[in-house]
């Protein structure tokens, strides 16, 4: 089965999505850990103060009641949103001024979307993309990110990407906001003339019109060490995106058990942060020293849980985060 972006965008919007657990069985997320001394705070400060949650991860959720999932979000302790193009667009059916309102009442601020990929090669798409762009810069937000260009294999298509992307951050650059791209593992795959996509992205968009956001999960799942790439491209990466992979023992299960129908993607083995193989305590220092400005968290796959029960735990792993 061909995995084009359009299969892709179709995916990624949310009217089949299966019915959600109900938002008021979950609850807050307070709990007694969150009542301590101002030392006790002090002492204990998280490594990363300010961390997001990308929307994806309580997509069916969202699509149920979005201010009643926003304000769940909240009360796990998250600060920031990153949001996606999904089929009641960045916003969620509100105006950017009232998405922005509501979620800052909530002590919450939305810093990136990922949009339609098409604005990147299609440039008949140009003035939806700066009707966008001018929406979300209105509000503040940082960044808008390519999330996934299509099934795409040779260096002469990826070089088109990296022009397209050029030619946004122009728009973008404009408006006061930046272009971002965001990766799976295709990218880390070589192509017929042995050339990484992630390399020829990174060497051919202008630094001060095009930045990254590194999916740490698709990094590790293609083979690849991460602190490298934070380390090599230094300052390029301005966010991540920090989801856990299984263990290879449950990985292997994974596969066992579940047939893939498209070969051209993994299997989704993404686990609550802390449960699976990434060293955070070391891959997330690292991003910090090595200029990224947001972390973003995310989980595509919920085994025996859901996913407002699983952003709790991953807020949890966030806040008690110590660098190594």
């Amino acid at each position: 089965m061909k995995h084009s972006r359009r299969d892709f965008f179709k995916n990624y919007g949310i009217a089949a999505v299966s019915a959600p657990i109900l938002l008021q069985t979950l609850g807050g997320c307070k709990s007694k850990s969150d009542q301590t001394t101002t030392s006790e705070t002090t002492a204990n400060a998280p490594a990363i103060e300010k961390y997001g949650l990308q929307l994806w991860t309580v997509k069916e959720d969202m699509a149920k009641d979005a201010k009643a999932t926003l304000k769940a979000i909240a009360d796990c302790g998250y600060a920031q949103l990153e949001s996606f193009s999904g089929d009641k667009g960045v916003f969620w059916g509100m105006k950017p001024s009232e998405f922005k309102t509501y979620v800052g009442d909530l002590g919450m601020q939305l810093v990136s979307s990922h949009i339609n990929p098409d604005f990147t090669i299609k440039k008949e798409t140009e003035e939806e993309f700066k009707k966008l762009v001018d929406d979300c810069a209105s509000i503040g937000m940082s960044y808008v990110l390519n999330p996934f260009p299509g099934e795409i294999k040779t260096a002469d298509e990826w070089k088109k990407i990296t022009e397209g992307l050029n030619r946004q951050g122009e728009i973008t650059k404009a408006s006061g906001i930046k272009m971002g791209y965001h990766n799976h593992h295709i990218e880390f795959l070589p192509t017929s003339d042995g050339s990484l996509p992630e390399e020829i992205m990174l060497k051919g968009t202008d630094a001060d019109l095009v930045s990254f956001e590194l999916d740490l999960y698709w990094v590790v799942k293609a083979g690849q060490d991460p602190e490298k790439w934070l380390k090599d491209y230094a300052n390029r990466f301005k966010l991540v995106h920090i989801k856990d992979l299984y263990k290879e023992v449950r990985l292997k299960e994974i596969e066992a058990t579940e047939k893939k129908e498209d070969p051209f993607w993994p299997l989704g083995a993404s686990t609550t942060l802390g449960n699976g193989r990434i060293d955070f305590s070391k891959v997330l220092k690292t991003s910090k020293e090595k200029g990224v400005e947001y972390f973003i968290v995310e989980q595509e796959r919920f085994d025996n849980s859901s996913p407002l029960e699983d952003i709790k735990k991953d807020a949890e792993f966030m806040k008690n985060l110590q660098f190594a």
